[in-house]
């Protein structure tokens, strides 16, 4: 996955690539006939005291040290901007894939966990292509032409390369072995700890409310001990890693000298060539020390890999029309037409044979117990779910075969739980649509009852919004999105248990204001309160995901049990009567 991912996504950058590759090649030349200049500088120079050879050949090492620092630069300029680039393209790509995730996708992959992919596994990835630009396309450049210059100064000592470069290769290859399960299980704990911190800081309040503080801070310790204990790990191999490297370097070294020395007292070799094959061997050495820190971190980044392509494959479960209908006759229509769904894997359908029919100045309400599916009704009109059969139809087509930005545009979204994101009341507000004027949204506010607060606020349209909506009452938060949803004066207003946070006289008075904006559109409401819905023109009672009642108020009081009882339990006898 790993060699798959770098090579799509580092495709439009194959130009840059080339030029990287170029300049290490030119690069690691110079830097190998710097020892070989430098040889040639004791034996020819310094031997022989020819003070102008060794001006002469200095002067030429300069000039190719100054090429090789040069090249140097270039190449990790243009290797920083192809990493970056990388970064950003797939960074871009993973937002827009679970952009385009219904919520069945998310919640198989959860929050933290695509947050981790989306930041730290791409983070993990573009480093390495970053160190392989500045390191890997040197070391084997590197590694085969200082095998062949130090042959080419001295063959006897050869056999020190055939002895230590496998020596070192083989302890590498056994570290990383061990190091690849730790990295695999690391990034799993990261994606533990990212849940629990973002749960416990979301849910801040209601630890403190219930005095689980202790409590939720032992869970997140034995998370953190978890994380560190195989980070530590991971890390005692690690730190083997240098270690061991230096030791064959510097028993390598050793051994040059020892055996070279025996050669140039011989006079089989000269003082010059044991220096430049001493540099050549450090370089190889130092070379297979690079490609050890690469894959180092190979195994990581394979995880993150896998981890990363494993949302991109993954295709969203509500795909667009291969052909889809971009304009349509009716308006403001809503057909239910034996709906059934389920949930994939579960044993019975959360909606099932569920019928209606809604036009524009109609007024749908469904009413039932905790769970029993009204909320996934509502879900299955703009595609957050597909139905697993039967049809939705909007405008007289069904919503598989609509192009998606004109079913979204028919419709006002108003979901259970009100979020609001981190910026103004204004860019909020502008989520509905982007071009509305001021004067639309003091009306949009007004409609929904929200004018009052917004005015008393010192920034007004501008005042703060924290994410999540936090720093307003729950009451505040509905309001502002119904009039998010108010402003966009849609077709089709879908309200799914919008009112449970306001007050009864603020129910009253939104309803009342709502009835002259929404008079021209369709209306589909859930809703816990019978006061909310007794003046549908079609309620319909759900149980168990199925459909036990439907009419209007007084109908359903006379003929249907379980809305009685609903009915009961909230209104005065005399109301009920």
């Amino acid at each position: 996955m790993l060699i798959r991912l770098v090579r799509e996504y580092l495709r439009p950058y194959r130009t840059w690539l080339t030029v990287i590759v170029l300049l290490q090649f030119t690069g690691t030349v110079a830097a190998l006939y710097l020892p070989s200049l430098n040889a040639d500088i004791i034996d020819r120079g310094v031997a022989t005291g020819d003070t102008a050879y060794i001006l002469r050949t200095g002067g030429l090492m300069l000039a190719v040290a100054l090429l090789q620092i040069g090249c140097s630069v270039a190449a990790v300029w243009f290797s920083a901007r192809t990493a970056m680039g990388f970064g950003r393209d797939v960074r871009s790509a993973i937002f827009h894939r679970v952009g385009s995730f219904s919520q069945r996708e998310v919640q198989h992959f959860g929050a933290p966990s695509l947050i981790t992919r989306e930041t730290n596994d791409v983070q993990q990835v573009q480093m390495l292509v970053l160190m392989s630009c500045t390191l890997m396309v040197a070391a084997p450049i590197m590694m085969v032409g200082g095998v062949v210059m130090a042959m080419r100064e001295d063959f006897g000592l050869s056999w020190l390369l055939a002895v230590c470069i496998p020596a070192l290769m083989v302890s590498v290859a056994f570290i990383v072995s061990r190091m690849v399960p730790s990295f695999r299980l690391m990034q799993q704990r990261i994606d533990e700890v990212n849940r629990l911190l973002r749960e416990q800081i979301t849910g801040v309040r209601v630890v403190r409310a219930f005095v689980r503080e202790p409590h939720e801070t032992a869970r997140f310790a034995q998370a953190n001990e978890e994380l560190t204990t195989v980070a530590v790990r991971a890390g005692r191999w690690l730190a083997t890693m240098f270690p061991t490297v230096m030791l064959i370097l510097n028993v390598s070294s050793v051994a040059v000298l020892w055996f070279g020395g025996h050669r140039v007292e011989s006079g089989q070799m000269q003082i010059g060539a044991l220096t430049a094959f001493l540099a050549y061997l450090v370089q190889i050495l130092m070379s297979v020390m690079m490609a050890t820190f690469m894959l180092m971190m190979v195994p990581r980044s394979a995880v993150c890999a896998d981890r990363i392509t494993e949302v991109l494959d993954t295709r969203s479960s509500v795909e667009p029309p291969a052909e889809p209908v971009t304009e349509v006759a009716q308006r403001g229509t809503l057909v239910f037409d034996h709906v059934e769904f389920s949930y994939p894997g579960a044993d019975v359908p959360v909606v099932r044979d569920v019928s209606f029919e809604a036009g524009p100045g109609q007024t749908v309400a469904i009413v039932g117990s905790t769970g029993a599916g009204k909320s996934t009704m509502v879900n299955l009109v703009p595609r957050l779910f597909d139905v697993t059969g039967g049809r939705v139809l909007v405008d007289g087509v069904d919503v598989r075969r609509l192009e998606p930005d004109l079913l979204w545009s028919t419709i006002g979204l108003v979901p259970q739980r009100a979020w609001l994101f981190s910026g103004t009341v204004r860019s909020n507000l502008r989520y509905g649509r982007p071009d509305a004027t001021d004067e639309e949204m003091w009306q949009a506010l007004e409609v929904a009852q929200g004018r009052d607060f917004v005015e008393a606020m010192p920034e007004q349209l501008d005042a703060p919004i924290a994410q999540g909506g936090t720093n307003v009452s729950g009451g505040q938060r509905q309001r502002l999105a119904i009039a998010r949803a108010l402003i966009r004066n849609p077709e089709i207003y879908l309200f799914d248990d919008s009112f449970s946070a306001l007050d009864l006289a603020t129910d009253a008075r939104l309803r009342a204001a709502l009835r002259p904006v929404t008079r021209q559109a369709t209306v589909l409401v859930v809703a816990q309160r019978i006061s909310t819905i007794r003046d549908a023109d079609l309620i319909l009672v759900v149980e168990d995901g199925e459909v036990v009642g439907r009419g209007r108020h007084d109908e359903l009081v006379a003929t249907c049990a379980t809305y009685r009882e609903i009915v009961e339990s909230q209104l005065s006898a005399e109301d009920a009567a």
